[in-house]
């Protein structure tokens, strides 16, 4: 009976007693071997599993999104997060308010082929809702507000073609004097290496608006761009017309403050009066940028009423509006969306088998 029980020792015990110092030493140098070789991939998986929590606020500066100061805006408004850029949509106007993006060196660095896509964005109720059919034989584009030439992966393409990111535009506008806009605010980007935070949008000043489609989506009188450039302190607003004519509308250059009098809407929060009064002399063309040129001062705007502050608890609640929005994107491009994140996943599943696959590796070399 001893003898039976001296030979159905536990094989664990055996691999003990034959190699325990080996395994032992295998133990220890997993934890040393985990550390000098999984440190990267680790922080790498944590980023990864982390990051799309505040990704949405990534378009905004400081993470702040523009306020609706004039109350009447507020009315069936929705907050939208894309891929990309993110905007507030009007029920009212059947367009955005605004749409904010944060364009980077890095991020400009993608060329991706343009596909056009325009889709009706159905995470906003139907009653609500900007149609195809709407932009049918208007005279009219559809206009995006964040360019598709500013996207950098097929995903943000894809959500920049949702109706929710158009404006009826005019096409002299739209196809001529707008395109230039978009690339001489690139090139800010690109050949000057710094990042530039962006909000665009329309205007609606005209005592009586007209409408296109059955929805009746409202033109525009004009469409903005307003830029903030951190590392030079830079501030200031493209305005252009957009009225149907024959002739290229003309662009102006305004302060902050001016377009916050303008649309009832605080742009840049963060910014002090100081900051949003001071204007400068943005380019017009992409050829206008030079790699090493100083953006020149313009004027201090002493008349325009800028936008009241805004108190940190309306920020905050703005701020989980689009938290709570992150990572949402049209039933259109759900499709990719989705595979976006599968995407991810399989790259955290690859990196974790990677990880423990180099582990016992390494161990087993210690026990040979």
């Amino acid at each position: 009976m001893a003898k039976k029980k001296r030979n159905s020792a536990n094989p664990l015990s055996q691999l003990l007693g034959q190699n325990g110092i080996k395994v032992l030493l295998g133990l220890v140098a997993t934890g040393s071997f985990a550390i000098a070789f999984g440190q990267e991939k680790i922080q790498q998986l944590v980023s990864m599993t982390t990051s799309s929590n505040s990704a949405c606020l990534d378009q905004f500066y400081r993470s702040v999104p523009p306020y609706l100061v004039k109350e009447s805006l507020h009315k069936n408004s929705f907050p939208l997060c894309f891929n990309g850029f993110n905007l507030m949509y009007s029920g009212v106007s059947k367009t955005p308010l605004w749409v904010a993006e944060s364009l980077t060196p890095a991020r400009l660095s993608q060329k991706i082929p343009r596909e056009d896509n325009f889709h009706e964005e159905t995470r906003v109720p139907s009653e609500f809702r900007a149609l195809l059919s709407d932009y049918k034989s208007t005279g009219y584009d559809r206009g995006h507000m964040a360019p598709n030439a500013d996207m950098p992966n097929k995903a943000a393409q894809l959500d920049s073609f949702s109706l929710a990111n158009m404006v009826p535009q005019a096409p002299k506008n739209n196809q001529q004097v707008w395109r230039e806009l978009e690339e001489a605010t690139r090139a800010l980007v690109t050949k000057q290496k710094q990042n530039v935070y962006v909000v665009t949008g329309p205007i609606y000043s005209a005592k009586k608006l007209k409408t296109v489609g059955s929805n009746k989506v409202i033109v525009p009188t004009a469409t903005y761009k307003a830029l903030y450039l951190p590392k030079k302190g830079v501030a200031g607003v493209y305005y252009a017309d957009n009225t149907l004519k024959n002739t290229a509308p003309t662009v102006k250059i305004m302060s902050i403050c001016a377009l916050e009098e303008l649309t009832g809407i605080n742009i840049f929060p963060e910014l002090t009066e100081d900051q949003k009064r001071n204007t400068y002399r943005l380019p017009l063309k992409a050829t206008d940028v030079k790699q090493n040129s100083e953006i020149a001062y313009l004027h201090w705007d002493a008349e325009s009423q800028c936008a009241a502050d805004v108190a940190e608890d309306q920020i905050q609640a703005l701020q989980k509006q689009f938290k709570s929005n992150g990572g949402s994107s049209t039933n259109s491009s759900s499709t990719e969306t989705h595979s976006t994140s599968s995407g991810n996943s399989t790259d955290q599943d690859a990196l974790v088998k990677q990880l423990i696959e180099e582990i016992l590796q390494y161990i087993l070399q210690i026990l040979k």
